[in-house]
C-alpha cells in the first residue's frame, strides 16, 4: 500500500543535498515536516530560512532529539545508525527511511508507469559504471538518466515532469542501509574492499549493506567473478523467481558471464545457447581509458544493459560515446617522454591498487587522510612497478613505513608539508625521479581534506603543476 503523507508528522534528519529536497517534496505531499540538523552555520541558516518560508519547521543545532509526534524519519544518508535520534525512533517504533527509500516509495505516484531501476554499488567504480550504463541506454534510444549518488537526484527523477523508460542508479552503502524496500530490475556490486568502516562498524556490516542492492532483483544479479565476496552476496540474496546470477571477468567468460577474448568484450550470458555461443559487444579500445579496472566497469555496465534487453550495437555505441569525469585516471600531459596521470579520485587503497595496476613503471604521488587504512598489501602488490614515490599529506608516514617494509629499494621523497602548494613541489620531485616511458601517477589512496577541499581540488592542483612543468 502506498504511504499516505497527508497530515503525517515527518522528521527530516539533516539539511544539505538530500535533506532540503526531501523536506520540500514531503511538504508538497501534505506532510507536517520538521527538519532537524546538527549544524547551525551560515549555510544551514540560509537553507532553514528557505524551508521556513514554505511552512516547514526547522531546528538547527539539535539533531539528537526526536520531535514529539514524529511518525516517520527521512534521513540524510550520511547520518550514522547509532545516533541518539535513531535510538529514540527505534524505541518509539518510528520507521527510518533514507532519501532513496522515499524516492522508491514515490515511484509512479502520479499515475505514470514507474521506470525500472538498474542499480550499481561497490567500493570503487560506481560513478563511472553508472555513467557508462546511462550512455549505453541512451544509445539504445531509451529515455534515461544517471541518478542517485550522482547527477540528477532520485527524488527529482521520480517526482519531476520528465518521464523515463529506465534509470541508471548509483547507490552508496549509506543509502542502501536506509532503503529496506528497494527492489531493482537488475543490480551489480562491482567490488568489495574495506571502506567507511567507522560508519558501518565492521566489514561484515558494510558488505551486508552493499548486498541489499540484490534483494528482490527481477532479472539479473551481476557480480565480479574476481571478487568472491560479491558472488557470495548474490548467493545470500532473496530474489524473484527466474532472476539469474551473471558474472563479469577480465578473462575468457564461462557461460552466464561477460568477459574479454582477444581484445573483444563478449557476452555469454544474454545469448541463446550460452553453452556454445557468445556475442561480441565492443572492443577494448572502445573503452576510455582501457585500464583493467575500467574494462571491468564497462563489462558491469554492459551486463546490466543486456539484462534490460539492450542490443550489442548499443553497448558498443554507448561505450564509444562515454567520456570519463575528471580526476579518474585522466591523462593530463606528456612532458619529456613522461606521462602524467591524475587519479585523485583514488581516495582509498582499493582504488589506488586498480590505478597502479594500469601502468608498468610508475612514480607514485600518494598520501592524505588514511581514514584508518593500512598500506602493506597495496605496496606489496605495486612494488615491482614503482620507480619512486613522493608522499604528501597528514598520514604519509603510514605509506612511507609500508614502503620501507615491502619496497625498501624504491626511492621515497617525504614532503613535510600539508599546504596546497605542496602539490607543485611533489610534481617537481616526481619529475626528477621519472625516466622517459614512466608514468607519474597521482593515486593518493587517501582522502584529500587535510590539504584540499575535496579530491577535485587536489586533482586540479596536480594538473596545474603539470602544466607549469611543460610551460
Amino acid at each position: 500500500m502506498p504511504f499516505d503523507f497527508q497530515g503525517k508528522h515527518v522528521t527530516v534528519a539533516g539539511l544539505g543535498v538530500s535533506g532540503v529536497p526531501a523536506a520540500k517534496v514531503l511538504h508538497g505531499l501534505g506532510a507536517r515536516v520538521t527538519v532537524v540538523n546538527d549544524g547551525d552555520d551560515e549555510r544551514a541558516r540560509a537553507q532553514a530560512a528557505d524551508l521556513e518560508a514554505l511552512g516547514v519547521t526547522v531546528r538547527l543545532g539539535d539533531g539528537a532529539t526526536l520531535p514529539e509526534g514524529t511518525e516517520l524519519i527521512v534521513t540524510a544518508p550520511g547520518w550514522k545508525p547509532d545516533k541518539p535520534l535513531f535510538t529514540a525512533a527505534h524505541e518509539a517504533g518510528v520507521p527510518v527511511w533514507g532519501d532513496v527509500e522515499l524516492a522508491w516509495r514515490l515511484r509512479g505516484r502520479d499515475g505514470r508507469e514507474a521506470a525500472p531501476w538498474l542499480a550499481v554499488t561497490g567500493t570503487n567504480g560506481k560513478t563511472t559504471t553508472v555513467q557508462m550504463l546511462a550512455s549505453i541506454l541512451k544509445a539504445a534510444g531509451l529515455r534515461t538518466a544517471a541518478v542517485g549518488n550522482i547527477g540528477v537526484s532520485l527524488l527529482d527523477a521520480v517526482t519531476g515532469d520528465e518521464e523515463y523508460d529506465v534509470l541508471a542508479v548509483e547507490l552508496s552503502s549509506y543509502q542502501l542501509h536506509w532503503a529496506p524496500s528497494l527492489r531493482a530490475h537488475s543490480a551489480v556490486v562491482l567490488n568489495l574492499a574495506p571502506d567507511h568502516l567507522d560508519w558501518h562498524g565492521s566489514m561484515e556490516a558494510y558488505a551486508a549493506d552493499k548486498g541489499r542492492i540484490y534483494e528482490g532483483n527481477q532479472v539479473a544479479c551481476v557480480y565480479n567473478a574476481a571478487d568472491k565476496a560479491t558472488e557470495d552476496l548474490v548467493r545470500e540474496a532473496d530474489v524473484e523467481e527466474g532472476c539469474r546470477a551473471v558474472g563479469f571477468t577480465l578473462g575468457s567468460p564461462a557461460p552466464s558471464q561477460l568477459g574479454v577474448v582477444d581484445g573483444i568484450l563478449v557476452d555469454r550470458a544474454f545469448v541463446e545457447d550460452r553453452q556454445k555461443n557468445a556475442q561480441e559487444l565492443a572492443e577494448v579500445s572502445d573503452v576510455d581509458p582501457p585500464a583493467p579496472h575500467n574494462i571491468a566497469n564497462a563489462l558491469a555496465a554492459a551486463g546490466l544493459a543486456r539484462a534490460f534487453g539492450v542490443s550489442a550495437a548499443a553497448v558498443r555505441d554507448g561505450l564509444r560515446a562515454f567520456t570519463p569525469d575528471a580526476h579518474r585516471i585522466a591523462h593530463v600531459a606528456d612532458v619529456d617522454g613522461v606521462a602524467y596521470v591524475d587519479d585523485s579520485k583514488a581516495t582509498n587503497t582499493h582504488a589506488a591498487e586498480a590505478s597502479l595496476a594500469a601502468y608498468e613503471s610508475i612514480v607514485w604521488i600518494a598520501g592524505g587522510l588514511a581514514k584508518g587504512a593500512t598500506f602493506d598489501e597495496l605496496v606489496t602488490g605495486a612494488a615491482k612497478r614503482l620507480r619512486g614515490a613522493v608522499l604528501i599529506g597528514a598520514d604519509r608516514a603510514l605509506i612511507r613505513e609500508a614502503l620501507a617494509r615491502h619496497a625498501p629499494e624504491v626511492p621515497v621523497v617525504d614532503l613535510d608539508r600539508t599546504d596546497t602548494g605542496a602539490m607543485l613541489q611533489a610534481v617537481r620531485e616526481a619529475q626528477r625521479l621519472a625516466r622517459p616511458g614512466d608514468t607519474v601517477l597521482l593515486a593518493p589512496a587517501c582522502a584529500s581534506m587535510d590539504m584540499f577541499t575535496n579530491y577535485n581540488k587536489r586533482g586540479d592542483a596536480f594538473a596545474e603543476a603539470v602544466r607549469e612543468l611543460g610551460a
